[in-house]
């Protein structure tokens, strides 16, 4: 009954192991990070493949190194791989496969990657998942779940990153990654919305032999799409290559909201004439009102409306303190001004997308998963098209489709009747407006008039001066029965406390409590800072 206990005293003992031998106590940095979670183990590493999304809560040279845990994962050897298979296979594998090649196609936290052959002749690919790592993840959770607390503390966050929500989507997603039937529904929703684009493809899923644990798909035949010279050599062009990626894209951004979240260019492909997409193990979605204020933010950029995307801005997450919309407004034109004087073929969205993400921590805005998700698969997306077609910009292929979108979505008959109903309005509205003046003139003559202003500097000012205040409030205090019990030690007053009075011992113990009260508030308040 004691099992459960000892396990998870026996895992922290070899995460303090592993902390030790990478000497945490004299700092870290991002490739000391990379190298403690490889040591940890695929919960670990899954977890700094997730915090690589996060430029939210992460600064962007950690997301950028850690971006690389995605393939450095040691495999199982091929023996362990056939006892799997003789688990999870309905039948006999002798029975399904003519040749399963013992060397991997890829090594994952979670799953590994071999190709084989059925016995039709047909090449496919089995994605298998490692054995007890739902287990093993489950109670690696469970510890860090249990130090939610203390990483705040550490990290000297207060609110703002709630460790405890970052960790339960870590597992939420994760659960959903190991469940190879969700991968298996990821990848038929994806044949389906391409379906009429017939440049796109995606692996088959042969649901008769797959499971929960084990996936098979048909084998893509194909060149990476950043072997630029093998493409080139074989009648390919490039650019028509970077940019029909890109408008698909775009497509599975602002029309299905269901997108490829990690398209690096190990998982996109040239097939027979295709842009193959491969591991939809990580997927976004978007809802209908992300997409609609995601048009929204990118036609204000465009329109160098700052009002509009000053509303776009707060739509995507919720603020965690209240906003000082002077300060917002000055923010959003700067930022929006720096990009409206680069010419458009060259503007780089990954800069622009780093920028509004730091735009959101200055401003305390809690932003959803799947918006710094759909973030940081952009910026990889653009990555990937500057290894294979430098000339292709994403940000135009971006306008450019958004523009088609709008032309599509546009109504003749809802934005006359929208227009109508807006002049309508308008219109009652500037009747009621001499009425509203004389009112206001009354008002003013009677002396009731009354403004209220909101300064949210004033407030913050406040607050700081009011810390000050308080902690010259508790110096003196000390200081007081310091002195006092320092007096008292000259008397010969009883009680005596080792030989000193018991009012100088305890003016001496509350002096010394409200000095160590001050220091922790001070050592907080630096943290916050």
């Amino acid at each position: 009954m004691n099992q459960e206990p000892r396990k998870n005293q026996g895992r922290f003992g070899e995460i303090l192991r592993v902390l030790r031998k990478h000497h945490v106590t004299k700092g870290i940095d991002p490739v000391k990070l990379c190298l403690i979670l490889e040591d940890l183990g695929p919960t670990y590493v899954k977890l700094g493949q997730m915090m690589s999304m996060r430029s939210d809560i992460l600064p962007e040279r950690y997301c950028k190194d850690l971006a690389r845990l995605r393939t450095n994962v040691k495999p199982m050897s091929f023996d362990m791989i056939l006892e799997v298979l003789d688990q999870l296979l309905p039948t006999a594998k002798e029975k399904i496969f003519a040749e399963i090649d013992p060397e991997p196609l890829g090594s994952a936290s979670i799953a590994q990657v071999h190709r084989a052959v059925l016995k039709n002749g047909e090449n496919v690919v089995l994605k298998i998942q490692r054995p007890g790592i739902k287990e093993t993840m489950a109670e690696d959770i469970a510890l860090l779940q249990k130090a939610s607390g203390l990483l705040n503390f550490a990290a000297g966050t207060g609110d703002l990153i709630d460790f405890r929500s970052v960790i339960q989507e870590l597992w939420e997603t994760t659960k959903e990654e190991m469940d190879f039937i969700k991968e298996a529904d990821h990848l038929e929703l994806f044949y389906k919305n391409q379906e009429t684009i017939r440049y796109v493809d995606c692996p088959k899923v042969f649901r008769e032999y797959s499971s929960e644990k084990l996936l098979i798909m048909s084998y893509m035949e194909g060149i990476r799409i950043d072997q630029v010279a093998l493409l080139e050599e074989s009648g390919y062009d490039m650019v028509e290559i970077g940019q029909k990626t890109a408008e698909n894209y775009c497509k599975q951004i602002l029309e299905d909201g269901f997108f490829h979240a990690d398209p690096h260019p190990g998982n996109l492909w040239i097939c027979g004439g295709k842009i193959s997409w491969l591991d939809l193990g990580m997927t976004g979605h978007l809802t209908d009102q992300y997409k609609a204020v995601l048009k929204r933010a990118i036609s204000a950029i465009l329109k160098n409306d700052i009002y509009e995307l000053k509303n776009a801005f707060l739509s995507f997450g919720n603020p965690k303190r209240s906003i000082n919309h002077a300060q917002l407004y000055t923010d959003l034109d700067d930022m929006v001004g720096r990009y409206m004087n680069v010419d458009f073929g060259s503007m780089n969205l990954g800069d622009l997308l780093e920028d509004t993400l730091d735009l959101l921590k200055k401003h305390e805005i809690g932003v959803a998963s799947d918006v710094t998700l759909l973030a940081r698969s952009m910026v990889t997306m653009e990555g990937t098209l500057k290894t294979c077609s430098p000339q292709v910009n994403m940000m135009q292929i971006l306008a450019t489709h958004m523009s088609s979108v709008i032309w599509n979505d546009f109504d003749l008959k809802k934005e006359l009747r929208h227009s109508l109903l807006s002049i309508y309005g308008s219109s009652k509205k500037s009747l009621e407006i001499p009425a509203q003046m004389s009112d206001l003139l009354n008002i003013t003559k009677n002396g009731q008039i009354r403004i209220n202003v909101e300064a949210s500097d004033a407030r913050e000012l406040k607050v700081q001066v009011q810390n000050h205040v308080n902690q010259i409030t508790i110096t003196i205090l000390a200081a007081v029965f310091w002195f006092s019990s320092a007096i008292l030690c000259l008397t010969d007053l009883q009680p005596k406390i080792w030989g000193i009075p018991w009012l100088a011992f305890g003016g001496f113990v509350i002096g010394t409590v409200f000095i160590l009260w001050l220091l922790i508030r001070m050592l907080i308040w630096k943290r916050k800072l």
